[in-house]
């Protein structure tokens, strides 16, 4: 699966953020879609996850609240929504596509990853 993010940007604190992630290549409605988000001289952060079929979600437990991933299967794309933003949340944001029939929560359970949009919140 190739896998293109965007909608990253500068944003004030207590700001908003939607962040896409279309794929191609696979069929879509086979695979989970991931997001992760890495900072400057951090280990890359597992978000939460969608997948395809069904869109049922999974959400890393410090992540939930103010992160809800969606997905519209027509356009083969993935959301994360992102509000009430804190500068600690600055960070590049990836997507990333997994096989794997269990919910996969490392990074090393994805095959494909998409290219990093980055996210700056100021305060």
């Amino acid at each position: 699966v190739q896998l293109q993010a965007s909608g990253g940007g500068l944003v004030q604190a207590g700001g908003s953020l939607r962040l896409s992630c279309a794929a191609s290549g696979r069929t879509f409605s086979s695979v989970v879609v991931g997001w992760f988000r890495q900072a400057p001289g951090k280990e890359r952060e597992f978000i939460g996850a969608i997948r395809s079929s069904g869109l049922s979600t999974y959400y890393e437990d410090s992540m939930k609240g103010r992160f809800t991933i969606s997905g519209d299967n027509a356009k083969n794309t993935v959301y994360l929504q992102m509000n009430s933003l804190k500068p600690e949340d600055t960070a590049v944001y990836y997507c990333a596509a997994s096989a794997k029939r269990i919910m996969p929560t490392r990074y090393y359970e994805y095959d494909d990853w998409g290219q990093g949009t980055l996210v700056t919140v100021s305060s």
